[in-house]
């Protein structure tokens, strides 16, 4: 079980990291503040799209680690 564990903390580790990296840059972001109007056709599909998709994948990458991490610490106490 504790093998178990170990392994599937390292996949969930590396897994979070990729999916974090892969994630696009916010620094884009001030240019539609001061150009006025964000309607397009990405703003008003902004849950379907690849960034919405790897946010969703992150918090569960996240959620999943921080359990196999406790699960882990109870098995070795």
């Amino acid at each position: 079980m504790y093998t178990f564990l170990v392994v599937m903390d390292i996949i969930l580790a590396f897994a979070l990291t990729a999916v974090v990296l892969l994630q696009p840059s916010k620094s884009d972001a001030l240019q539609g503040l001061m150009s006025g109007n964000n309607e397009s056709f990405f703003s008003k599909n902004k849950s379907r799209t690849r960034e919405a998709m790897l946010a969703k994948l992150t918090v569960v990458l996240a959620i999943l680690f921080a359990i196999v991490t406790i699960a882990l610490n109870l098995v070795t106490k």
